[in-house]
């Protein structure tokens, strides 16, 4: 399996993808925003930060890299397309996902840049994202954002569930997204999103592997699709 991790301007959790992805096997390569296709590769990942210090709003810019257009011809061609963090933001806002995250508000108050290990509860199992953990299955994933909350109109929000989008939610809503939604997919289910990061839960030495199962549902997924 080959996979690229878009580095952009302000990303600073390109190296963590990248190294949680060498440990599951992964041929990883990092590019830049000026990446003009993904044809060598596999899956997509686009990594959390702060891309191009987000200005205007976070993804806004980073949408409009020529490495984008590249990702939306591939996540049309099928292949598997993860954004975290900052790289959830960026697929909302070029369109390959439904919604937009924004400013962290629970109750009409704003807790700001939210840091901590969350409890998320596994909404679809079926998915190359989340087959590892099984339905019900809760794990725990550290989050970082001060803009992590995911808001969609109430009928995006039942499309979501009618079509099985919605892949993980948090056990205690920390950022004020609507109905907990921690992470989503395309309704093709190829495009994935979500604000924890499984590439900081991968290793004994953080203290926490629940990050694990995420990556060896992706490799999983995509071997089956080699052989």
């Amino acid at each position: 399996m080959k996979a690229a991790v878009i580095r952009f301007p302000g990303s600073n959790c390109d190296f963590d993808m990248y190294y949680a992805l060498q440990d599951f096997g992964v041929d990883a390569d990092i590019v830049t925003k000026d990446q003009a296709d993904f044809d060598d590769y596999d899956a997509i990942f686009l990594p959390g930060g702060f891309a191009y210090g987000d200005y205007l709003r976070t993804g806004a810019v980073a949408r409009f890299s020529p490495a984008m257009k590249a990702v939306t011809q591939a996540a049309a061609a099928g292949k598997l397309v993860v954004g975290v963090c900052n790289g959830f933001q960026i697929l909302t806002e070029a369109g390959l996902l439904p919604g937009q995250l924004m400013r962290n508000a629970v109750d009409g108050k704003a807790p700001g840049f939210i840091n901590d290990d969350v409890p998320l509860q596994v909404v679809n199992a079926d998915t190359p994202f989340s087959s590892e953990y099984g339905a019900g299955a809760t794990l725990t994933i550290p989050v970082a954002h001060g803009e992590g909350r995911y808001y969609a109109d109430a009928e995006t929000i039942a499309n979501l569930y009618a079509n099985h989008q919605v892949v993980f939610t948090y056990q205690e809503n920390i950022n004020g997204s609507v109905d907990n939604i921690a992470g989503i997919t395309n309704k093709a289910g190829n495009v994935f999103g979500m604000m924890p990061h499984p590439e900081r839960a991968v290793d004994e030495l953080l203290g926490n592997t629940d990050g694990r199962a995420f990556f060896k549902g992706i490799v999983a997924n995509i071997l089956a699709k080699v052989k």
